[in-house]
């Protein structure tokens, strides 16, 4: 019976969520090391991966997804969120495992949605503390937050790995294209960065602390893929992304191998790139978008002040393309404008970049 006065009234938003059991968060188990060999074949393990302690004395874990197939083959590591709040390699890797067929998986796939699990809960970039996590691997245990979860990290998940794909976006106040970090004389990292089909590869042998560069000084073949904008899911780089991630999987073993579609132009390949700062503040406009070309002299960007007057404008020292830019007009000195790739010896132009719509 309806109550009186209560009538053509909609129903609470509560009622109409799907229910779910209280219970479901809390049958994921916390283990302290993965056992793989242990782990049963031709189903998604779900796991808490302890890597540290919070304030309370309980585990600060990070989540970990296992699919294991029921034929041997290599095991692949998936890492996103490194930055806490780099957000669109999480759908990727939840739309992997809801569409893996385990009957036909060989090897095993090790997928953590979110590794900056401090950053990811309070939205923020780096740790509590400042520290970008991505600068200080392998870590050191003894050492503050970062140093010991790093280290944790790449003492309970690291070693499992054969290959790793670190999913990445920009930075807050930055957009990028949809590009690939490589070490292209690695013949494997090479392979796997051109099968992605990106829009940009920028040949990058890491030297800097990063979660790649410490796989691959264990041999490990390692790729970082930035996948558009921060704080936010685009369908279309996520897509992409995802039927990147597919067609390494197949190549390496994983996966069986399906025809694909020849992509609509090959990315461009950059030998080099550069952050390009303001040498002042104020309102900063950046001209040109993401993947387009740049010439010797071009205005890239225009610096006014609070009055309206232009201060300043910049110029690209060298023709190259635009693989990510800043989009946050308040600039202070020393702010971001764009990043400016350097095209690879014998690359042409002008150049037919693959358009990829934000979503």
């Amino acid at each position: 019976m309806t109550p009186k006065g209560t009538e053509g009234l909609a129903a609470p938003a509560s009622a109409l969520l799907v229910p779910r059991s209280p219970l479901a968060m809390l049958a994921v188990p916390t283990v302290e090391k993965l056992e793989l060999e242990s782990m049963p074949k031709g189903v998604i393990s779900r796991f808490w991966l302890a890597v540290s302690e919070n304030g309370l004395g309980n585990p600060i874990s990070v989540p970990v997804l296992v699919a294991r197939g029921a034929r041997p083959g290599p095991v692949f590591g998936i890492t996103a969120a490194v930055h806490g709040d780099e957000l669109n390699g999480i759908p990727v890797i939840h739309q992997l495992l809801d569409r893996l067929d385990l009957s036909t998986l060989r090897g095993t796939i090790v997928a953590v949605p979110v590794v900056n699990v401090p950053g990811f809960l309070r939205k923020i970039r780096y740790f509590p503390n400042g520290t970008d996590p991505n600068h200080v691997f392998p870590g050191k245990l003894g050492g503050n937050l970062a140093d010991a979860y790093v280290a944790r990290l790449c003492e309970r998940l690291v070693p499992h790995f054969e290959y790793l794909i670190d999913l990445h976006t920009a930075r807050r106040g930055n957009v990028n294209s949809l590009y690939i970090r490589a070490d292209l004389s690695q013949g494997t990292a090479n392979t796997m960065a051109r099968l992605f089909s990106p829009q940009i590869i920028l040949d990058d042998p890491p030297s800097d602390h990063t979660l790649r560069g410490h796989a691959a000084e264990h041999g490990i073949p390692a790729i970082t893929v930035e996948i558009g904008d921060p704080a936010r899911f685009q369908p279309a780089y996520i897509k992409r992304t995802l039927n990147g991630l597919r067609a390494v999987l197949a190549e390496v073993g994983l996966l069986p191998r399906r025809k694909t579609r020849a992509p609509e132009s090959e990315p461009v390949i950059c030998s080099k790139s550069r952050w390009m700062f303001t040498d002042g503040g104020g309102l900063l406009d950046v001209l040109p978008e993401v993947t387009r070309m740049v010439e010797p002299g071009q205005v890239v960007a225009r610096l006014t002040n609070v009055f309206g007057d232009l201060c300043r404008e910049y110029r690209a020292a060298e023709r190259g393309i635009v693989i990510g830019r800043s989009v946050e007009p308040h600039a202070d000195m020393g702010a971001r404008i764009l990043h400016l790739g350097t095209l690879a010896e014998g690359t042409q132009g002008p150049l037919p970049v693959p358009h990829l719509s934000e979503g």
